[in-house]
């Protein structure tokens, strides 16, 4: 069973009622990372970004609505970060790899050549949803071998941008509850994503 709140349904509402403005776009997909980088826009100015992302969205729950809300779109590129509420929901990170292979498989069966860039996830360490460090790496791994082979992916490592010396979440990095990311934290998530994109665009 899929977790289904009520934000949730209004946010894929709002999603489709912009489809037709969002064509050709570079799309965003994920959980609440995605879905609070709420100053998107105004951080790539130069590229026509959409950000389909949902809070608090399990990867089976993105790969269910994969193909409305991204590949109908006919992306220039994607950009996925999707995984860490799977830790939460303490969901086998094989599945959640898998999840994330049937993405990638479904973006290059119905839009071959499409740029993916595949994040690996930040650290964390939010007292009210903890979860084990040792299975957040595993999983980070595991993101990583899914882009192998893959000509049309690259991997963002979120984890080493966002991360301090020993794993913990970097304090200017994040909010208060040490999940989400914060101003500072995006901005370092645009530095680094801001080439591959261009470099896309390029080719």
């Amino acid at each position: 069973m899929i977790r289904v709140f009520g934000w949730m349904t209004d946010n894929r509402k709002a999603f489709w009622l912009e489809r037709e403005r969002s064509q050709g776009s570079v799309v965003f997909v994920g959980d609440s990372l995605i879905g609070g980088w709420s100053s998107l826009s105004k951080d790539l100015p130069d590229l026509r970004v959409t950000n389909r992302g949902i809070g608090g969205e399990v990867s089976r729950g993105l790969l269910f609505r994969f193909k409305e809300d991204v590949l109908d779109l006919h992306p220039r590129s994607i950009v996925l970060l999707s995984g860490t509420n799977d830790l939460s929901a303490l969901q086998d990170v094989q599945q959640t790899r898998s999840n994330l292979v049937e993405m990638l498989d479904r973006a290059e069966r119905s839009s071959p050549g499409v740029p993916v860039v595949l994040c690996t996830l930040p650290p964390r360490n939010h007292p009210k949803a903890p979860v084990d460090p040792t299975q957040l790496i595993e999983l980070n791994t595991l993101i990583r071998s899914a882009a192998q082979g893959r000509a049309d992916v690259v991997v963002l490592d979120l984890y080493a941008l966002l991360a301090d010396p020993e794993g913990a979440p970097r304090a200017e990095y994040f909010a208060a509850d040490k999940l989400h990311i914060s101003s500072a934290g995006y901005r370092v998530f645009r530095d680094a994503l801001v080439p591959l994109l261009n470099r896309f665009k390029q080719d």
